[in-house]
């Protein structure tokens, strides 16, 4: 919510917030009433229930632009860039959770396909705590053509693979490289590990074979990041 308003400010249309105060939500009121947000009124619970379909609002809600969606050539413009690539991940909890990952660590934008993937859900949003307001998002119609591109513009494309040979920090990720990250039951698809440059499985794992989607993706970003932090040094 606070970061819906900080970044939208005076084109978030409304802030309803619960009748009932308490400090919490008396911040609320007053970041929106100091970010000129068009509208701020109280509402009773049951409305904010109604709004919010289900999903936990915590006494607050907000009427801000739709998300804007990064292009693919957008993506793939950088010429030494990092991208993270979502395959089949069908829990919005994990979506969120990979989203603010990524925001956090590099402002990594984040690539999926329209049909095999969770929607932009308000658990997602929720799952974000906030990051998704400033994520890089871009969703394709097909991911394995997406990875097909970047690979025929010389980027490296590594699947993440608990079978694989190679540990990935033994995978040179300087350059321009798309990190892929499976789905939480199957992991990355078969025609996906095709169109993949190398496979790669997180260092370390011993007792149990694979981590939640959300904590490997977490990893792996921060693996890129002190590749590169030490490449800049």
């Amino acid at each position: 919510m606070r970061e819906a308003i900080c970044v939208h400010r005076h084109l978030v249309q409304r802030v309803a917030v619960e009748g009932t105060s308490t400090p919490r939500l008396e911040a609320v009121v007053r970041l929106a009433r100091d970010q000129q947000v068009q509208e701020v009124v109280r509402l009773p619970r049951p409305e904010l229930d109604r709004l919010s379909r289900g999903v936990s609002h915590q006494g607050a809600a907000a009427w801000v632009p739709p998300l804007t969606l990064w292009k693919l050539e957008q993506v793939l413009g950088d010429p030494n860039g990092l991208t993270l690539a979502l395959d089949g991940i069908q829990d919005p909890q994990n979506f969120g959770a990979i989203v603010r990952s990524a925001v956090g660590l590099g402002n990594t934008p984040v690539l999926w396909g329209e049909h095999c993937s969770a929607p932009l859900s308000l658990a997602t949003f929720r799952a974000s705590a906030g990051a998704i307001e400033h994520a890089r998002l871009c969703r394709v119609r097909s991911l394995r053509q997406a990875l097909g591109d970047a690979r025929e513009r010389d980027t490296q494309v590594v699947g993440l693979d608990v079978g694989a040979t190679r540990c990935l920090h033994e995978v040179e990720l300087i350059g321009p490289s798309i990190l892929v990250i499976g789905g939480e039951h199957q992991g990355i698809g078969g025609s996906l590990r095709r169109v993949c440059t190398c496979l790669a499985r997180l260092a370390g794992m011993t007792t149990i074979e694979s981590l939640n989607a959300s904590v490997a993706a977490g990893i792996a970003l921060y693996e890129a990041a002190i590749q590169r932090a030490k490449s800049a040094s």
